[in-house]
């Protein structure tokens, strides 16, 4: 049997995305799929939006936080502190899931995150943390955390219970509409797009399914392409905060084993799309959530009449730096 270090670390499959969907029942919300006859209208397809932006801490992020606590509980594991590093949302979601658990939390955030995203973890009841920008950054404060109070690493995107919990996102998606022809979701760390894929080959296995990322962070789209993991060495400009990690070693294995694509999309495309979903649809998405809408809307998600599914990540958006809520030029 293995152990909950091994598990962390062991490829995850479509079995620990169910035993996943199983554990977090009644503990995470079952999200809406949100349609909009003029979203269909203006894309020629059929549109089906998993309103992660409405999960616990505004973010799909709940479900691989809580997943991977409440793995470390049925282990027999006692509640202790808990770390991670995070862009914002998984640093909240920890949080809530330590604090509904009785475990403790340490958060590291770059000084660059925002400002609603800093709110939304102290809202939690946790201070966090802050270094300066970039993964590397992160991965070392993190890691002066865990020597210098003996914490468990729960990992944004490279821990396999997290990425099953993750994946059940899209197992609900699937489970109320089962004949999508697309299903794609945005790519930072990969986990979000990995869990989804296993629950995509195994539910609705013609069903392709696509990634998609800035062109400022196209490491997910280099790496599938090339099949061989590659990174930043500085933080990438992209507005999507939350895509500005490079994708984990998990996650880049389940991609190049499970997802068909992975697309990249303009600044200006993913300002387009924010917009787009909050008058057409009346749904406030952060950056990150974006993507894959504005690949939808240049037509790069499915063909015309096609079913096409898409997981909208997150809806904590910092309302000062978004362009046209505060009056700036979008293109």
């Amino acid at each position: 049997m293995l152990s909950v270090e091994d598990s962390v670390r062991t490829l995850p499959t479509f079995t620990d995305v169910a035993a996943a969907a199983d554990r977090l029942q009644g503990r995470v919300l079952r999200t809406p799929v949100w349609r909009s006859a003029r979203l269909d209208a203006r894309t020629g397809r059929r549109v089906f939006l998993k309103c992660e932006n409405l999960q616990h801490v505004g973010a799909f992020k709940y479900r691989g936080a809580l997943n991977a606590l409440l793995h470390r509980q049925a282990a027999g594991t006692p509640p202790g502190l808990v770390a991670t590093h995070s862009s914002g949302n998984h640093g909240a979601a920890l949080a809530r899931a330590a604090r509904e658990l009785g475990w403790e939390c340490g958060v590291v955030v770059p000084r660059d995150t925002s400002a609603a995203k800093l709110a939304n973890i102290r809202a939690q009841g946790v201070e966090p943390l802050l270094c300066e920008p970039g993964l590397a950054a992160r991965e070392a404060a993190t890691a002066r955390l865990i020597a210098e109070r003996g914490a468990e690493l729960v990992h944004p995107f490279d821990d396999a219970r997290v990425i099953a919990g993750q994946g059940t996102a899209a197992v609900e998606l699937l489970a109320e509409v089962p004949h999508l022809d697309v299903l794609s979701a945005p790519v930072g760390g990969g986990g979000l797009l990995g869990g989804s894929a296993l629950a995509a080959r195994a539910m609705a296995r013609e069903c392709r399914v696509i990634g998609v990322e800035p062109e400022l962070a196209d490491d997910a789209a280099r790496s599938f392409r090339s099949g061989a993991r590659v990174g930043f060495a500085t933080p990438p400009p992209t507005l999507a905060d939350g895509l500005r990690g490079s994708i984990g070693a998990l996650p880049f294995e389940l991609c190049r084993r499970h997802v068909d694509d992975v697309l990249t999309v303009s600044e200006a495309g993913i300002v387009r799309a924010m917009r787009v979903m909050l008058e057409e649809c009346c749904l406030l998405i952060e950056p990150s959530s974006a993507v894959p809408v504005a690949a939808l809307l240049e037509g790069r998600l499915g063909a015309p009449g096609d079913a096409v599914g898409i997981i909208l990540s997150g809806g904590n958006v910092d309302l000062g730096l978004c362009p046209f809520l505060a009056g700036r030029a979008t293109t």
